[in-house]
């Protein structure tokens, strides 16, 4: 991991055309502004932890619907 000291409105260069602009700094944190080619996904790593833990939930229960369905559908059958 590349760990850098920046002041306001200094810039990181990722690439040739990733800009990463600290616009301002505050007690606790930092914001930054992201120039970056439009067909580049930009996500918070956080959202993208709680989306995948959703889909997780989701397809559990799905799977256990389907169980459940299927064992309700077996017992019709006897």
């Amino acid at each position: 991991m590349l760990v850098l000291t920046r002041k306001r409105e200094e810039v990181i260069m990722i690439g040739d055309d990733i800009e990463i602009i600290v616009t301002e700094i505050g007690d606790d944190k930092v914001k930054i502004g992201i120039n970056a080619p439009k067909h580049l996904k930009i996500f918070r790593k956080e959202l993208i932890k709680e989306v995948s833990n959703t889909n997780v939930e989701s397809s559990i229960k799905d799977k256990q619907l389907v169980d459940k369905a299927k064992e309700l559908l077996e017992k019709r059958h006897i």
